[in-house]
């Protein structure tokens, strides 16, 4: 009867292999992520799509180091030009993400497409239908009705 132990998923698996280059650091009042290298340096391929991945995980560190990878490899100069390349590969992790039952994952993957909207601009539009089922579903609820309305202003916002 005990606790059934389950293998650690691809970003788990990654992170304790050293595949990330950010470590997690501990500040008093604030985490924050310092990069081995500078993030402008890193190929986005395949850690963009790692890390999206990790936006599926439940446990600390995994939430925070997806979450906030994330975030900062696309704020780096020409993100754009890296990322949309990768969006086929991107948009079934994020849909992943936006179908979890967990309300917590869904919102770091609504979080995360709305990121990626801001970056690649109209080049997502083509991807949004794979998408928009779980976004209405969600819609349906009450529980997270105004991110989602907010999240669907911004798409139309950045995508045109």
């Amino acid at each position: 009867f005990g606790a059934h132990s389950r293998p650690p998923s691809a970003f788990a698996a990654i992170y304790a292999k050293g595949g990330i280059p950010c470590r997690l650091v501990h500040g008093s009042v604030k985490h924050r992520l310092q990069w081995e290298c500078l993030p402008e340096t890193v190929p986005f391929d395949p850690l963009l799509v790692t890390l999206a991945e990790g936006l599926r995980e439940t446990k600390h560190p995994y939430t925070f180091v997806s979450k906030e990878g994330f975030k900062e490899l696309l704020m780096v100069e020409g993100a754009a030009e890296k990322a949309i390349p990768l969006l086929p590969r991107l948009i079934p992790v994020l849909k992943a993400a936006l179908a979890h039952s967990d309300d917590e994952v869904f919102r770091r993957g609504l979080d995360a497409l709305v990121q990626l909207s801001a970056v690649v601009g109209p080049s997502l539009n083509d991807h949004l239908k794979h998408l928009l089922t779980n976004l209405s579903r969600r819609l349906m609820g009450k529980k997270l009705r105004e991110q989602v309305t907010v999240a669907l202003q911004k798409l139309e916002q950045y995508g045109g």
